[in-house]
């Protein structure tokens, strides 16, 4: 039998600190794309995280925001990759944001009848806040750059491993948008595919308020062929095919033959403080959080700082870089 994508965590978070991903634990994300490792962050950082979200949500200024909704919707082909540009944010607003933190609304938070009119308080209404929290807040600065998430990275194969965005995800009550299958590196693209998500639950994930599912194995099958890129003329973002000079996969995966098949989704639900490693080719989604919970959870990425990352990516790095995750 697979082992489970659920990891076992070691009796010793400080072994854990020091070592990195367990064999199995490596097989499990080798074989299925993503590992679950519960409790990885302890309960007061958690707690203190989910404080900090709640602040900016209650603190931050609508009186000269744009109104910029994040949208996850639009068409998909056989690979789940979204290929309808107007759904997704390319105003300045969302360009910008590679170094600031910024607020995006969601988009069942207007009316109808009233596209700038809130029909939810604003701290009710917002998808995601992104994407620079790991350098620009401290207390998120320090739940991103950490030993651990260092000796994770080595385990992965990383050599230069460079964080170049991050984002909490709110999901809010009743209106979180559904998040369609997708591969992140489509978003994220490296020349070839390196991003891996690190994606931390703030609040328990369950069924019925959108939790991740996974389809397992797909990273293996489903190569990397559209990317998303800012367009010449400045006015927003597109897709793009990689081209045959674009790798669809990570140097040195062992890949199979791509089928055309659909594909079958596994639903995780996890507690509050689990991390949940996501392979950049595989394929995952959320559903619509109908509930009256929230699902708040913080993610950031990892991309390989020696692989190409060209000035055609939406995300472009901020003066001094893409943040290191290793400090010697």
């Amino acid at each position: 039998m697979a082992p489970s994508s659920t990891s076992t965590p070691s009796s010793s978070s400080q072994h854990q600190n020091e070592e990195g991903l367990t064999p199995e634990q490596l097989q499990i994300y080798n074989n299925d794309g993503y590992l679950i490792i519960p409790n990885a962050l302890d309960e007061s950082t958690t707690a203190s995280l989910l404080r900090e979200t709640q602040d900016l949500l209650s603190n931050f200024s609508i009186e000269d925001h744009p109104m910029t909704k994040f949208s996850t919707g639009g068409d998909e082909n056989s690979a789940g990759d979204t290929k309808n540009p107007s759904a997704h944010v390319g105003d300045a607003y969302f360009l910008t944001s590679g170094d600031k933190i910024h607020f995006f609304f969601e988009e069942d938070a207007f009316s109808p009848t009233s596209p700038t009119t809130l029909t939810k308080p604003k701290h009710l209404a917002i998808n995601k806040i992104g994407h620079y929290l790991h350098e620009l807040h401290p207390a998120f600065k320090s739940a991103t750059l950490t030993p651990r998430h260092a000796a994770i990275a080595r385990s992965l194969g990383f050599k230069d491993p460079r964080v170049l965005q991050s984002m909490v995800i709110c999901k809010q009550p009743e209106i979180g948008g559904r998040v369609k299958p997708h591969q992140d590196s489509t978003f994220l693209y490296t020349n070839p595919p390196s991003a891996v998500g690190f994606w931390i639950a703030l609040e328990d994930a369950t069924r019925s308020n959108g939790c991740l599912s996974f389809a397992k194995g797909s990273h293996r099958r489903t190569p990397i062929n559209s990317r998303m890129v800012r367009k010449a003329d400045g006015s927003g973002v597109e897709f793009i095919d990689v081209g045959v000079d674009g790798a669809g996969y990570p140097r040195d995966l062992q890949v199979e033959k791509p089928e055309d098949r659909k594909e079958t989704y596994t639903l995780e639900e996890v507690k509050a403080g689990t991390l949940v490693l996501i392979h950049g080719n595989l394929l995952h989604q959320s559903e619509k959080n109908l509930s009256e919970k929230s699902r708040f959870i913080y993610t950031f990425h990892v991309i390989e700082g020696f692989n190409e990352y060209d000035g055609r990516n939406w995300l472009q790095p901020p003066e001094k870089g893409f943040s290191r995750l290793y400090t010697d």
